[in-house]
């Protein structure tokens, strides 16, 4: 997203005089290109300072005289007295449809509730955590293949197209301004790792939206077998049954592993069990082999 935001003012015209982002992350699972060498490669300043209230940080914000400011999934607040420095304004990208789903993890959050739509928001940033004045917005569809990978994608795009209609309101001083009505939206915190274990009594349908929300390349939903071993669960699919089984009990079928929901089954299709992944063929071999009677 933060590729998609510069590479759209480079189009309109805009003069980038510094860029302020995060170190890579060896560590971190990065399936998202890298702001820092996107502005090296420009000869961009560029700055992984992330005390944004250290006064030299603002002090040096001062010196390019910025006339407008942009964040586009800058993982910090950024101070009110920095916001206050661009005459212009300081703006944010979001991937919602403001003021539903405020606050962190957007697109993850749409897919867990079940949602048919999203879309990304440019706003005015102000101190409360994306509750300025609406600039603009596009409404991407949700299908129910989607997970968070693929969503994300879908956002970028609908936030490049936002952006070219915006940015030259911005330029020209004739920039809109729709207040939010906050008490009709909805805020989410950061999402933690317990968030992602699957509770078995709830709907196949609903455990599955967890499913595809923290896929690849998130850490996976999760439950544990008999022996307290974690399995992970890449990918699976709602099945319609009529059992009366026990929640979380495995079913082995002719092809397929079952795992009975509240309502209906999961059918597991990618998991990952002992640091191993199991497709297809190799699933219904080790549930027969290991003889495992219920998922906890």
């Amino acid at each position: 997203m933060g590729i998609a935001g510069l590479e759209a003012l480079e189009r309109q015209g805009f003069e980038i005089c510094a860029v302020f982002t995060h170190d890579d992350d060896p560590k971190e699972n990065c399936w998202f290109d890298s702001v820092k060498e996107w502005a090296l490669k420009r000869r961009i300043a560029v700055s992984t300072d992330e005390n944004l209230r250290d006064q030299r940080v603002w002090d040096a914000i001062l010196r390019w005289q910025p006339q407008v400011i942009f964040s586009f999934y800058y993982r910090k607040m950024i101070p009110l007295p920095i916001l206050e420095i661009p005459p212009t304004g300081a703006f944010n990208l979001h991937g919602s449809l403001l003021p539903a789903y405020r606050g962190r993890c957007p697109v993850n959050w749409v897919l867990v509730f079940g949602e048919k739509q999203t879309g990304v928001t440019l706003h005015y940033m102000i101190d409360k955590p994306d509750a300025g004045d609406i600039v603009g917005q596009k409404t991407v569809d949700i299908e129910n293949k989607d997970t968070a990978k693929t969503l994300y994608d879908k956002l970028c795009q609908a936030a490049s197209s936002l952006l070219d209609e915006s940015l030259p309101l911005i330029l020209s001083g004739r920039t809109p301004r729709i207040p939010q009505d906050l008490s009709c939206g909805s805020y989410f915190g950061g999402r933690r790792p317990e968030d992602g274990r699957i509770n078995w009594s709830l709907s196949a349908d609903t455990i599955y939206n967890l499913i595809r929300a923290v896929t690849d390349p998130y850490p996976g939903a999760y439950a544990f077998l008999e022996n307290d071993e974690k399995i992970i669960i890449w990918w699976a699919v709602p099945v319609h049954t009529k059992s009366a089984r026990l929640h979380g009990e495995v079913v082995l079928m002719e092809q397929d592993v079952l795992v009975q929901t509240g309502k209906h089954a999961i059918e597991l299709k990618d998991i990952e069990l002992y640091g191993q992944r199991l497709r297809g063929a190799e699933i219904i071999g080790y549930f027969e082999k290991g003889k495992v009677a219920r998922l906890k």
